[in-house]
């Protein structure tokens, strides 16, 4: 709380204190949008995640799998291996 000429709570004011809180804030954001993609239509929330997952390897240079273990591994797995099947190519800029 911070006293001006009032009492105000600022508690509640979302200021990134660095660049590190600013990407957890906007990865915070995306998970949200995507959850509401998820309500309106699960298999377009999926492949949401899916070209996520793929474009996120691409940048790594197909080292995203290192970063993972258990279930997030084979979920990337699938992810990459729906990719290379369909006859929709995920486009990575």
């Amino acid at each position: 709380m911070t006293t001006i000429d009032c009492l105000v709570d600022d508690s509640d004011i979302d200021v990134p204190i660095d660049d590190r809180d600013e990407g957890e804030r906007r990865a915070l954001e995306l998970a949200h949008r995507i959850r509401l993609v998820a309500v309106r239509d699960p298999e377009q929330a999926q492949r949401l995640v899916d070209e996520l997952i793929v474009a996120l390897d691409a940048a790594m240079g197909g080292t995203f799998s290192e970063h993972l273990d258990g279930v997030a591994r084979d979920v990337l797995q699938r992810a990459l291996a729906r990719s290379r099947n369909s006859s929709e190519s995920v486009r990575v800029p």
